[in-house]
C-alpha cells in the first residue's frame, strides 16, 4: 500500500486548489526525496493555476518551485547529495545535458527541460522529488523560510544583473520594487552597482532605500527617464520586473548609450522598439529567464553570507487559495512562504 502525503493540487484551471492526500512520489535513478520544510509562493504558480500562458501545464498538478527541506531518501546514481542534507528545488527541474544550450552553459534554454511545479509536480506538499543534480545546497546560516524565495525570485534577479554587463560603480535601475525588485536592489548593491529604484508606491520606495538604493523615483509623479538622464546621464542597465508595458518603455529610454535593458517580467503586451535609436546608441535589449544551476548556487551563497535577505511572511499551506487571491489583487508585499506540516 502506498504511503500518502498532504499536498495542494490544481485539479482544474482557475479553480481553487484542493488540499488532499496523494501518494508520496517514488524515486527514479538519480533522484532524491525531500521532506518539505518551507514552500515559497511565486507568481508563476498563479499562472499554473489560471492556465493563461501559451504552454499550459497538464493537470492535476502540484505547483511550487521554491521549496526547501531535508533529504530523506536517495536513489541509485546519486553521488553529491546524502540523506540529511538540506536542499531546495528550482524552476529548472532538469535539462537534457546534451544539447547545444546545455553544453554551452545555457541550460535554461534547453528544449527538453522540465520545470518544477509546472511540467512536473513541485513542492506544495509534504514531500517532493527532484533530480539530485539540479537542487541548490542550502547553507546552515539561513533558515528554510528565508532562503525559499531565493530559489526563484533571487536567482532570477541575480542572473538578470549578471547578463546586464554592468560593472562595479555603474548605475543600474530596477523598475518595480516588489517580490523580485526588492531582491534585485540587494543583489545590485552586493555586486557594487549604484542603484536607482523605480515604483509608483512610496512605501515600496521607502523599502528600497532601506535596502540600499542610492536614489528612488516615484514614476507616478516624476518622469523616470528625465530623472535618470538629468541625474546620472542615463543608466548602464535597466532591470524591468514590473508587469506592465510602460515600465519597460521607461526602462529602455532611461539607458545611456551602450546600455542594456534586461526584460524579466512577462506582461501580456507588445513593446515598440525604436530601431534607429537602438542602432545609433548601440543599446541592447535582452531577456533573462531564471538561472542555471551555477547561478542558483551563487545566488544562494549571497544570501548565506547575509548580503541578501528576502522580506517574507509565513503562512500555512492551507492558506494557498487566499494567498493567490491577494496575489491577483497585488496586495502582497515581499514574498509569502508557506509552512508545510
Amino acid at each position: 500500500m502506498k504511503k500518502m502525503m498532504k499536498a495542494a493540487v490544481i485539479n482544474e484551471h482557475s479553480k481553487d486548489l484542493e488540499i488532499k492526500e496523494v501518494p508520496i512520489p517514488e524515486l527514479d535513478y538519480g533522484e532524491i526525496l525531500v521532506k518539505t520544510e518551507a514552500a515559497g509562493v511565486c507568481h508563476t504558480d498563479l499562472h499554473a493555476k489560471i492556465g493563461d500562458w501559451p504552454v499550459k501545464p497538464n493537470l492535476p498538478l502540484i505547483p511550487g518551485h521554491e521549496s526547501v527541506g531535508i533529504v530523506e531518501k536517495v536513489a541509485d546514481g546519486v553521488k553529491t547529495i546524502k540523506v540529511g542534507d538540506r536542499v531546495g528545488n528550482a524552476w529548472l527541474h532538469s535539462a537534457c545535458g546534451e544539447c547545444e544550450y546545455c553544453l554551452s552553459g545555457r541550460e535554461t534554454l534547453c528544449h527538453d527541460q522540465q520545470n518544477s511545479g509546472y511540467s512536473v509536480d513541485g513542492g506544495y506538499a509534504e514531500y517532493f522529488k527532484v533530480p539530485a543534480a539540479f537542487v541548490g545546497k542550502i547553507p546552515d546560516s539561513v533558515s528554510s523560510e528565508e532562503i525559499a524565495p531565493i530559489l526563484c525570485a533571487g536567482v532570477t534577479t541575480y542572473k538578470a544583473l549578471k547578463v546586464s554587463g554592468a560593472k562595479p560603480g555603474d548605475w543600474v535601475a530596477v523598475f518595480g520594487i516588489g517580490g523580485l525588485g526588492h531582491l534585485a536592489v540587494q543583489y545590485a548593491k552586493a555586486m557594487a552597482f549604484n542603484v536607482i529604484a523605480v515604483d509608483i508606491h512610496d512605501d515600496k520606495l521607502k523599502l528600497a532605500k532601506e535596502l540600499g538604493a542610492d536614489k528612488t523615483v516615484n514614476s507616478a509623479n516624476v518622469d523616470p527617464v528625465k530623472f535618470m538622464q538629468d541625474e546620472v546621464g542615463g543608466v548602464q542597465a535597466s532591470i524591468s520586473v514590473a508587469v506592465a508595458k510602460k515600465p519597460f518603455e521607461q526602462a529602455y529610454y532611461s539607458l545611456k548609450r551602450g546600455g542594456t535593458l534586461v526584460a524579466v517580467a512577462l506582461p501580456n503586451e507588445d513593446m515598440a522598439l525604436p530601431i534607429f535609436d537602438t542602432v545609433l546608441d548601440a543599446k541592447t535589449v535582452t531577456g533573462s529567464i531564471v538561472g542555471t544551476r551555477q547561478d542558483l548556487q551563487e545566488a544562494i551563497d549571497f544570501a548565506g553570507q547575509g548580503k541578501v535577505k528576502a522580506r517574507i511572511s509565513v503562512e500555512p499551506l492551507e492558506n494557498i487559495n487566499d494567498i493567490f487571491d491577494r496575489m491577483e489583487k497585488g496586495t502582497i508585499d515581499g514574498r509569502i512562504v508557506m509552512s508545510v506540516d
